[in-house]
């Protein structure tokens, strides 16, 4: 997340954010709320430092900025109920997608909703002005988090192979 978050910190490579899959990732792998709560308080430690001390623009910090915590809720709950019917076979696979798109889309309108109605950086707020910025940036939002997923499920494939392995070798 630090090396991600909002392109502050790493420009020359210029990664996109990797904070929606670190949610979906953190309710997979952990029912604990309060590590939920770490990781809303490390993203707003980095946008704080980000603002205050590297001088990145407060464009998003906003009355709209607290909905990141139901935002972002969401899609660690995705992950909380894809733990829950996970299973190691191919349908897994469509299932995880379908709870990265719900998950992903509910966070994309709570996140830009908020941002788009509360911000006062519209003029004028409509259900088709924000439909359109929906659009324009859901499409990118889910790529992106679904690239990040992507290396994640290699890596977690990876260890599962791995510990097959070696609960073959020991067999022997």
């Amino acid at each position: 997340m630090i090396a991600t978050r909002g392109n502050h910190i790493v420009t020359a490579i210029s990664l996109s954010d990797a904070s929606w899959a670190i949610f979906f990732l953190l309710g997979f792998y952990s029912a604990r709320k309060s590590l939920f709560l770490a990781f809303i308080a490390l993203a707003a430690f980095i946008d704080y430092v980000v603002v205050t001390k590297l001088g990145v623009s407060d464009y998003c910090i906003t009355p709209a900025y607290a909905f990141l915590i139901p935002a972002y809720f969401s899609m660690w709950f995705a992950g909380r109920i894809f733990t829950k019917q996970y299973q190691t076979n191919a349908m897994a696979f469509v299932t995880l997608a379908k709870f990265i798109i719900i998950g992903a889309a509910t966070c994309e309108i709570i996140s830009s909703g908020s941002f788009y109605f509360l911000s006062g950086r519209f003029s004028e707020n409509t259900l088709s002005g924000f439909g359109e910025r929906l659009i324009e940036y859901f499409p990118y939002d889910l790529m992106s988090t679904s690239m990040y997923l992507g290396i994640a499920i290699l890596v977690h494939i990876a260890g599962i192979i791995m510990k097959h392995n070696v609960a073959v070798k020991s067999a022997c």
